[in-house]
C-alpha cells in the first residue's frame, strides 16, 4: 500500500522546520475535501503519512504550507502581508501503491519543491 508524506527544511536557519502546519486536501472536480491537517515535527517531517492505505487513490491533491505562521513563530520579521503566506502544491497521485514524498525547501521570499524517495 501506498502513502504520502512530507518533509520541510528552513533555509534560513539550515535546519528542519518543526511546526509547520500542513493541510492536505483531495481535489475533486468542483470541490476540495480536507483529509488531514498535522504539524512537521522536530524533524521537519510529518509524525505520519498525510494519507496512506485504502484512504490514498489515484488523484489529485493540494499540500498547503502555513510558511508565514511559522516564520513568524520563530521571530522572523516579515512584510504585511508576507510575500510568501501560504505555499500551495499540487500534485498528482498515479499510482496508489506507490510511496510518494514531498520535501519543501522554504525561506521567507523563496521554495523548492520536488518528489523524494
Amino acid at each position: 500500500m501506498g502513502d504520502l508524506t512530507t518533509h520541510v527544511l528552513d533555509l534560513t536557519a539550515g535546519a528542519p522546520a518543526a511546526g509547520v502546519m500542513v493541510e492536505l486536501h483531495e481535489l475533486l472536480s468542483a470541490t476540495s475535501t480536507l483529509m488531514c491537517s498535522l504539524f512537521t515535527g522536530a524533524d521537519g517531517r510529518s509524525p505520519r503519512p498525510l494519507i496512506d492505505g485504502p484512504a490514498l487513490h489515484s488523484g489529485r491533491y493540494s499540500l498547503t504550507f502555513h510558511v508565514a505562521e511559522y516564520f513568524r513563530s520563530r521571530g522572523i520579521r516579515l512584510a504585511d502581508p508576507p510575500f510568501l503566506e501560504e505555499i500551495v502544491v499540487r500534485i498528482g497521485i498515479s499510482r496508489a501503491d506507490e510511496h510518494y514524498h514531498v520535501p519543501l525547501l522554504i525561506s521567507p521570499w523563496s521554495y523548492s519543491v520536488y518528489r523524494g524517495g
